[in-house]
């Protein structure tokens, strides 16, 4: 694994290997650590995976087809309801627009085209989830706490 020195990035072990699905949970920011940490120890969440479901998306940039590695998988008991979720973990900043306050043009380009990436991506995983009677959700620090 290549590791961000920017980012709080590593390998978790779940506790509770049983709800776990897949070989391995990778989290590449202190955000998705919290989300692992909520996942293993909830008696609601049954099930949980990282990085485990594959999309296909168009990106408008390159004008090609991509894999979008959705973050987390998880199933959760709600009363006696059980629902299924895709989740998307990112920074509230990059949820939304990029601003041209107090920018440089290099880096309000590269927050632009992260924007419209972000974009194609939770829109196929919207389509990708309503099939499947998902829902898909992105949480930001707002959420995670």
């Amino acid at each position: 694994m290549n590791k961000n020195k920017k980012y709080r990035q590593g390998l978790f072990v779940p506790n509770n290997k049983d709800k776990f699905i897949g070989e391995r949970a990778v989290y590449r920011s202190g955000l998705e650590l919290k989300f692992f940490r909520f996942c293993d120890n909830n008696p609601k969440v049954l099930r949980w995976g990282s990085e485990n479901i594959k999309i296909p998306y168009y990106n408008p940039l390159t004008k090609r087809t991509h894999r979008y590695h959705i973050d987390n998988y998880v199933v959760i008991k709600e009363g006696d309801k059980i629902t299924k979720y895709c989740v998307e973990i990112k920074p509230y900043k990059q949820t939304k627009p990029p601003t041209t306050k107090y920018r440089k043009r290099e880096h309000l380009l590269y927050e632009q085209k992260q924007y419209v990436t972000n974009q194609a991506k939770w829109a196929a995983a919207r389509k990708y989830c309503d099939g499947r009677n998902y829902k898909f959700l992105i949480l930001t620090e707002n959420e995670i706490s």
